[in-house]
């Protein structure tokens, strides 16, 4: 019989082998470390030595002991008496002969490796099953399996299958009842007598209210809105507006709304009353915003598709319909003037012509009673002088108010609408238009006239300024009403879809407790007047101080000349090295680095030589290789299992952040990079790579993948050549987008000041967004005479750069929104949210937010900055330039290194992408660091023997040379001997051999 919840088979599986064990299991629960060792092999028959390690891997993989070993899979004990070197795994047979033996096995077993009995941690896992049951929608079976994990993980021996069955029911009934009842008290009995009347069915219909309820518009019609709008109102009648379900799990109630939102009310009619009120209220809660989510998405589709382009499309019609008889009666007019101009004398002081003779010649080519017909037409049909492109669909639109006007008295009452400051006026006067569609004339001043612009104004006062044309005014607030609702100026809280953004960030008490600190650490001010005039006045003195020298600073191009001979030399004499060793020695010299790679499990490492293992799986993903070329079978450290054990438990990104910790502080204390620089530039950028399996993370790029997929390493170097940062997107989108949180993912060392990117790469809002977070951003300019610049004081004259600024900063726009910028950069700050939902939040593809736009605006101003000291200093410019050539060269020594499977990046799963490319940035920081170690070393060297070194010389010096590293073939994991701990510097003066040379 099953147990409860549990099957036959399934009650059957616990705690027993159920079937082969997978390789993977084998080489993370079988693999048998030098404790394990030093505990089995004192047992004295090759039987007790098996029998033991089969009972201790059983513990760790099951989380019992079992009686009958004979069910233990082969594969397992045939990986184990490998590693025993037991000769007969059949001698397992013989280890249950003395009962007494197993069991003093199994207590030491228990005593050793701290395992213990299920009642010790009941409470604790019932804490964890409870948090399960209330965060999570798992089943009975799911949850059953977890606290098996759960207890597994803990080295807590499984109890019976009885107790957890029931203690997992217990725990999932109880915390299942506290939903209901806490959901059954959010409400009055008044809203629970209107709750239990959408279950029923009415006279003379087929189905409950509630069903009805279910079922969205379909049709694009204004009687369909209505009827949209209508079941909003309904909805929200049933007086839910104002309960506020975000203390329960989100996931829970969604999911219980589902459940009902796709059944049938006869199935929960049958539940208990607790159930059937909890579930018909996070249903109604649910559905308020689904109705409203449909309501507003058939407004948009009723206006872009039935209202504004078919009135475009018709106004395009009308031209062409027109076209014909305008140019006809156009070419009569042509004629007559042309007659005219025949007639006309040809100097001032010839003597006037007569105009009866005039006419008369007129009239012999086109009549006058046609040309004045002509005339008239051409006033009909051609727009007013001061009309715009606008006006005709515009026109159009006004002759669809009967489309509009049954929906429209209801929209504002029947949804909640919000607005930004941009949007405020529009949702004002979009809400006064239910009283002023039902009177028959509307005087100007009853209208908001600001809103009434371009060709709006001829449509909504055509004859009398005091008179509105009513539909005009409609459409004219309507179409902006849509348009803002679009950019979310104006929104619906009760909407998914339809809501504010900006809800996202930092509010309440929770932005008050974060602000003073976030600003602290931001260096921003609450009010922006004194900050914003001590930029003008910067702008300002930079402005004419470039405009001063432009008579004389002629340097507008970077002067590519180098010390290439220090280069040359330095470069010549690194010692030749294979990669596996260079990794062991950078081990050998910083002993954080090995600290780093602690196991999943949280223990310390008991494995004799594991720094051999990790560096020979370092290089296995560095060099995007699989496991045969590193495997020695006779080296204990290298073999299959021990690689696969170490490459599940020891290599992660959390280790190898913590990894990097200690190479990026040794780079930043060696003397030649502080010559390089001081750690407070960085640039990032992307490296592309083929994804040529089956993913969901990558993306075409015609450009860069060929006809395949493939996805991008955003890294982060600093000024001495250190890599921070990392992140893999899926294909290729602006590196822009992603900045800001490689920025704050920074493994170790200084966090940069400057921030450098390539020339495609910027926008005014990343100029904005970077400098309010306190870093400094300068991408490299492509086409610099087409960027624009822009002044806050118009009327300063700033002599030739006068006519290139010409664009004005609004500030005004800018202390508007400073309190919501100011939110935006401490949610980024502190990790309130990511910077990249923020960025396409305000961006929103090439249209703005209002907030996008004062950040972007804000933005203007460094910009400007950045352009002008890229136009008036040639060392500026070669800083960017520099620092964007390490990052390329850093790039070429990844691809110098990732050479396996052709340079094609090739797991399925993101998680992969980043746990290999991961492995590949902590391998160029060693190669970075071995390098810098090395050439400091030679640089000594040079100037104990007299050779001048120079630092603007060392400046070219690259730390990514990689002719004297050996990535490929043979790979050796044994270091020779290092007199002093160092390799031995080569002459420089002997010739290179032919690899070295190409």
């Amino acid at each position: 019989m099953p147990v409860e919840f549990l099957t036959d088979e399934q009650a059957a599986a616990y705690g027993r082998y159920t079937g082969p064990v997978p390789r993977t299991d084998l080489d993370r629960y079988f693999f048998l470390d030098d404790a394990d060792r030093a505990l089995t092999e004192p047992k004295r028959r090759e039987a007790n030595r098996l029998g033991y390690a089969v009972q201790l891997c059983t513990a760790r993989y099951l989380g019992t002991f079992l009686t009958d070993l004979s069910q233990v899979p082969e594969e397992a004990v045939v990986y184990l008496a490998e590693q025993l070197e037991v000769t007969d795994p059949a001698c397992l047979a013989d280890y249950p002969s003395r009962e007494q033996t197993r069991h003093d096995h199994a207590e030491e077993i228990r005593r050793e490796y701290g395992f213990t009995e299920f009642s010790e941690h009941r409470p604790d896992l019932q804490e964890w099953l409870r948090a399960q049951v209330w965060t999570t929608t798992d089943g009975p079976k799911a949850l059953f399996d977890g606290a098996s994990a759960w207890l597994r993980d803990r080295g807590v021996l499984l109890p019976g299958l009885s107790t957890l069955v029931r203690l997992v029911s217990q725990v999932r009934d109880e915390v299942t009842g506290q939903l209901w009842q806490a959901l059954c008290e959010l409400i009055t009995p008044a809203q629970r007598a209107k709750l239990e009347t959408l279950l029923v069915v009415g006279e003379g219909k087929r189905s409950s209210l509630l069903d009805q309820l279910r079922k969205g518009p379909t049709r694009r019609s204004g009687q369909e809105m209505v009827r949209a709008l209508d079941r909003v109102s309904e909805v929200f009648g049933l007086g839910l507006g104002q309960v506020d379900l975000t203390p329960f799990p989100a996931r829970r109630i969604t999911e219980m709304a589902r459940y009902r939102l796709s059944g049938k009310a006869t199935l929960l009619r049958r539940h208990g009353s607790k159930r059937r009120l909890a579930t018909l209220v996070a249903t109604v809660v649910q559905l308020q915003a689904r109705t409203v989510d449909d309501a507003l998405e058939l407004l948009d589709l009723l206006m872009t598709t039935r209202l504004l382009t078919q009135a475009e499309r018709e106004s395009i019609k009308e031209k062409v319909r027109r076209l014909p008889r305008l140019s006809a009666e156009s070419a009569k007019l042509a004629a007559a003037v042309n007659v005219l101009l025949e007639a006309a004398p040809a100097r001032k002081e010839a003597k006037g012509v007569n105009l009866a003779q005039v006419w008369e010649r007129i009239e012999r080519v086109v009549p006058r009673e046609e040309l004045a017909a002509a005339l008239r037409a051409l006033e009909e049909l051609l727009p007013a002088p001061d009309s715009d492109d606008d006006e005709a669909w515009q026109a159009e639109l006004v002759n669809r108010y009967a489309s509009v006007r049954s929906f429209l008295p209801m929209l504002c009452e029947v949804i909640d609408f919000g607005a930004t400051v941009e949007g405020a006026a529009v949702l004002e006067a979009m809400r006064a238009l239910p009283e002023l569609i039902g009177r028959k004339k509307i005087r100007a001043r009853e209208v908001d006239t600001g809103l009434i612009t371009g060709s709006w104004h001829r449509l909504v006062f055509p004859e009398d300024p005091d008179v509105v044309h009513k539909a005009a005014y409609v459409f004219c607030v309507l179409e902006q009403f849509h348009r803002h609702l679009k950019r979310r100026d104006i929104f619906a809280p009760a909407s998914n879809r339809w809501a504010d953004p900006r809800s996202k960030l930092l509010s309440g008490a929770a932005w008050e407790q974060a602000k003073p600190q976030a600003l602290a650490a931001l260096g921003l001010p609450e009010s922006p007047d004194e900050l914003l005039a001590e930029h003008a006045r910067l702008l300002d003195a930079t402005y004419r101080q470039v405009a001063g020298r432009m008579g004389v600073n002629d340097a507008l191009t970077v002067d590519e000349r180098g010390r290439v001979h220090l280069r040359k030399r330095v470069v010549r004499m690194l010692p030749r090295v294979d990669l596996p060793e260079l990794i062991l020695e950078v081990m050998g010299w910083h002993p954080a680095f090995m600290d780093a790679f602690t196991s999943i499990s949280g223990s310390e490492s008991r494995l004799a030589d594991l720094h051999v293992t990790v560096a020979a799986l370092l290089v296995c993903r560095a060099c995007n290789l699989d496991y045969t070329p590193i495997i020695k079978n006779g080296v204990t450290a290298l073999t299959r299992d021990r690689l696969s054990h170490v490459d599940q438990n020891y290599l992660r990104g959390d280790t190898y952040s913590a990894a990097n910790v200690p190479l990026v502080e040794a780079q930043a204390d060696n003397a030649l990079a502080k010559v390089w620089g001081g750690g407070r530039v960085a640039s990032v950028d992307g490296m592309r790579f083929v994804v040529p399996v089956n993913t969901i993370h990558a993306r075409p790029n015609r450009r860069y993948f060929g006809r395949r997929k493939g996805s991008t390493w955003l890294n982060m170097v600093n000024d001495q050549a250190a890599g921070l940062a990392s992140r893999v997107v899926a294909g290729t989108p602006r590196d822009t987008l992603h900045l800001l949180d490689v920025l704050y993912n920074q493994d170790g060392g200084l966090a940069p000041d400057i921030i450098v990117t390539d020339e495609g790469s910027y926008s005014d809002l990343i100029f904005g967004l970077v400098h309010l977070l306190g870093r400094q951003y300068r991408p490299q300019l492509a086409d610099v005479p087409d960027h624009r610049l822009w002044r806050i004081d118009r009327t300063a004259d700033y002599g030739p750069l006068d006519t290139a600024a010409r664009g004005k900063i609004d500030t005004e726009r800018i202390r508007r929104h400073w309190d919501d910028i100011l939110r935006v950069v401490a949610s980024i700050h502190t990790g309130a949210v990511r910077a990249y939902d923020v960025i396409r939040m305000l961006s929103r593809d090439g249209n703005p937010t209002p907030l996008g736009q004062a950040i972007a605006h804000f933005g203007r101003l460094f910009k400007t900055l950045h352009v002008l000291a890229y136009l008036d200093d040639e060392t500026y410019r070669r800083a960017i330039k520099s620092q964007t050539t390490l990052q390329e060269s850093r790039h070429a020594l990844g691809r110098h290194i990732f050479h396996g499977k052709r340079g094609e990046l090739r797991q399925r799963y993101i998680e992969g992408m980043e746990d290999q490319l991961g492995a590949l940035g902590l391998v160029l920081n060693c190669v970075t660091l071995w390098n810098t170690v090395y050439m400091n070393a030679a640089l000594d060297q040079l100037r104990a023997e007299g050779y001048p070194v120079r630092d603007e010389d060392m400046v070219h010096l690259s730390a990514f040379a990689r002719t004297h590293i050996n990535v490929h073939g043979h790979y050796s994991f044994l270091l020779p001997d290092m007199p002093g701990g160092r390799r031995q510097l080569r002459d420089p003066d002997q010739p290179l051999d032919q690899e070295e040379e190409e």
